[in-house]
């Protein structure tokens, strides 16, 4: 049903996609093995003097790009510790040294872990033990995050590089003077000639239901795939990229840098985002090309009016999670950009484009995928009295669920079989069947078009972030006064996502202590993982397997007219917990106080 323009449009896609696929068959014939980093090294050899990436003051074409990621291998080498293919985790934030790092690792068949710059202590530790790795390269302005956790780090035998000329710290070395000293020839190709396609390229860790961090495994193969992201949607060399996602996400990774290398395209690096500088930056570098989620578009919404609003080069934005209300008010505001809204998750082997640009919509069916009736109050999927799973009908919500193969593998965590496990769901539609469990609920339309509806199990996201329940709730039950913690999502009117909320007990004769409660949370969480809002309860309620209930909880949200209990809301001005009062609950829900 869908018009002639659209049928025009769809044919040309499906025609660049089938191009896409020969060359991406031709490189996996290739001898010896073509990787990401080849893609790299071809545009590097193809366009030396290109500008390949533009961040603050600095500017770096392809052949200095290579050149200085050749100086950081060949100082890497010598380091105590380090072998060529020995995995290294990366604390960095946005900037050049991210990229010439990871590139540097590739040429040393390495593996880069890399690690949310906004973790600390006990999250910091796991996250870097998880992925195996042996040394730690660290930008100088997290050096102070890095000291909290040396002891156990020197304990391990940690070799930890700090990105300046000096440190005084001792076992903390410094890195920068070592990387200056060396020669930018290239490194021999025998370096890696260890890795095949199964070898794990990066670790990008994900919240996933439960518990801390894992670090999902992104094999050669996946990060082959993924240099079509960006030339599958008309992104050429011609085109300026503006990258203001984190680069230890799966977007700003895969999506800003990856995706460049592949079309040969500049890219402009944020240290992070900003609505205020946002279109100025696009109009000083000429930006063609923006990513965002679905906060950005928000944000960005509501900025205050300018008479130049339409005046910039932006012809495209690709990325995930803008609500439809916002995405007519982006595209009314600022001009007819095309928006491409896609689906994907690091560790997953299912994806959508919504390629024809429904506005609401995160794709259309492009390849096979289920979707399972999921029964919410068991948290669990739905199954018949055969044992397997419902499929559910057109127009119902249903839990995403995509088979597990050789074409479309998962691949799972690292160290960490248990929670791999759970990640996979068996006896779907017929018995000894094996599927990848997305945790996420759908629905398709009669046009086959896929819209998102929420998220299941322990996570919930929230500034763009995916925030486990059970690591904010294991944190909160080390604060002195309390006893448990439940921890969920809410919504609040006007934001994507959920924040949080916790349903807290009281330790026996304590007090709720607001400003410790406050300070305990900044020390231990990042800023989008701190529960907005607290319930004090007298007792948490569990089902009959002891398990937290929290369907009723989320449902009643934050209205203190609705709750009978104490709640309490963050408010960083006080640097405490305050009550919530009525009139405050009025302002958020009106729009006229934003979280």
């Amino acid at each position: 049903n869908l018009p002639l323009s659209h049928i025009l449009f769809c044919s040309r896609y499906f025609w660049e996609l089938l191009q896409i696929l020969v060359r991406f068959l031709s490189r996996r014939r290739r001898k010896p093995h073509f990787f990401a980093l080849d893609r790299f090294l071809e545009q590097a050899a193809a366009r030396p003097d290109k500008l390949f990436i533009v961040f603050e003051n600095e500017r770096y074409t392809y052949a200095q790009t290579d050149n200085r990621s050749n100086q950081l291998a060949r100082a890497l080498q010598v380091q105590p510790g380090y072998r060529a293919g020995d995995t290294v985790a990366l604390f960095m934030g946005n900037e050049p040294d991210f990229m010439f790092t990871w590139l540097a690792l590739a040429k040393l068949g390495s593996p880069a872990a890399l690690l949310n710059h906004n973790i600390r202590t006990k999250s910091l530790l796991h996250s870097f033990s998880c992925s195996g790795a042996t040394v730690l390269i660290v930008a100088p302005e997290l050096k102070g995050a890095v000291e909290d956790v040396l002891p156990s780090l020197t304990q391990q035998s940690v070799t930890v590089l700090l990105m300046t000329n000096h440190c005084p710290t001792p076992g903390i070395l410094s890195f920068t003077e070592k990387v200056n000293a060396e020669s930018d020839c290239p490194l021999p190709r025998s370096l890696r000639s260890h890795v095949n396609f199964k070898s794990p390229a990066v670790f990008i860790y994900t919240s996933g239901t439960t518990g801390l961090p894992k670090a999902a495994v992104v094999n050669q193969n996946r990060l082959l795939t993924a240099l079509a992201v960006l030339s599958s949607n008309g992104v050429s060399s011609k085109d300026v990229i503006y990258l203001n996602l984190p680069l230890y996400h799966t977007a700003g990774f895969i999506i800003g840098f990856i995706g460049s290398i592949e079309t040969g395209s500049t890219i402009v690096l944020r240290r992070k985002f900003s609505a205020s500088q946002f279109w100025d930056d696009c109009r000083k570098h000429s930006v063609t090309v923006v990513q965002y989620i679905g906060e950005v578009m928000r944000y960005l919404c509501s900025t205050p009016q300018r008479e130049n609003d339409k005046e910039h080069k932006v012809r495209l934005a690709i990325g995930n999670g803008v609500r439809p209300e916002i995405w007519r008010e982006f595209i009314s505001r600022f001009g007819n950009i095309q928006i491409r809204e896609f689906y994907a998750s690091t560790e997953g082997n299912v994806g959508f484009v919504n390629y024809v640009g429904k506005i609401g919509a995160i794709g259309r069916i492009l390849f096979p995928f289920v979707l399972v009736k999921y029964d919410t109050e068991r948290d669990e999927p739905a199954r018949g009295a055969d044992g397997l799973c419902v499929q559910a009908p057109k127009g119902e919500t249903g839990l995403l669920v995509s088979k597990i193969t050789d074409i479309a593998p998962f691949e799972g965590y690292a160290q960490n079989a248990e929670q791999t496990e759970r990640k996979r769901l068996r006896d779907v539609l017929k018995k000894g069947d094996l599927y990848f469990n997305s945790g996420d609920l759908m629905r398709i339309d009669q046009e086959n078009f896929i819209y998102f509806q929420d998220r299941v199990g322990d996570t919930f996201r929230w500034k763009g972030e995916n925030v486990a329940t059970t690591e904010v709730s294991d944190i909160l039950t080390i604060c002195d006064s309390i006893q448990e913690a439940n921890v969920y999502g809410v919504q609040v009117p006007g934001h994507e996502g959920r924040t949080g909320m916790a349903a807290v007990t009281l330790k026996e004769d304590a007090r709720f202590d607001a400003r410790k409660l406050y300070s305990h949370v900044s020390e231990y969480l990042p800023s989008y993982a701190r529960p907005r809002f607290i319930r004090v309860q007298s007792a948490v309620e569990v089902t009959g397997t002891f398990k937290q209930m929290k369907v009723k909880l989320v449902e009643q949200g934050f209205d203190p007219g609705q709750i009978q209990e104490p709640v309490f809301i963050l408010e960083e001005r006080e640097k405490s917990y305050v009550a919530l009062s009525p009139a405050i609950y009025s302002s958020i829900i009106s729009g006229n106080v934003k979280l």
